[in-house]
């Protein structure tokens, strides 16, 4: 019998980042929108009821809002590249999704998003 697929989402982790290439935007933080979605080892689902055998998905957001206070990025596609290797870094995570989105850039759409993902199903 093959395997269930095993995944977490995190979604909608709202945090103040610096990005941005103009200098209204490095002068300011900016409110930025996060999805994410990691894919885990089958083969290593837990055994126990216990935190120690899963994935602890304060993992998750704490690495992500780690990411957005590091630094400043100048573009999406950068903040989501951090995100995605600090997602594919944690315990039996084998493929991810990382959406970024600024919702605030304009005021007439509701965002502007960047996807970056491994994910093959």
């Amino acid at each position: 019998m093959r395997q269930p697929t095993r995944r977490f989402f995190v979604t909608a982790i709202e945090a103040q980042c610096s990005i941005g290439i103009y200098e209204h935007e490095r002068a300011n933080k900016q409110r930025v929108i996060i999805d994410i979605e990691v894919v885990l080892d089958p083969s290593a689902e837990p055994r126990s009821d216990e935190i120690l055998d899963g994935l602890d998905y304060d993992m998750i957001k704490d690495g992500v809002l780690a990411l957005t206070n590091a630094r400043h990025y100048d573009l999406q596609e950068t903040l989501a590249r951090a995100i995605f290797d600090k997602m594919l870094s944690l315990p039996t995570v084998i493929e991810a999704k990382v959406r970024t989105a600024k919702p605030d850039i304009y005021e007439d759409c509701k965002e502007a998003a960047y996807q970056l993902s491994n994910i093959t199903q």
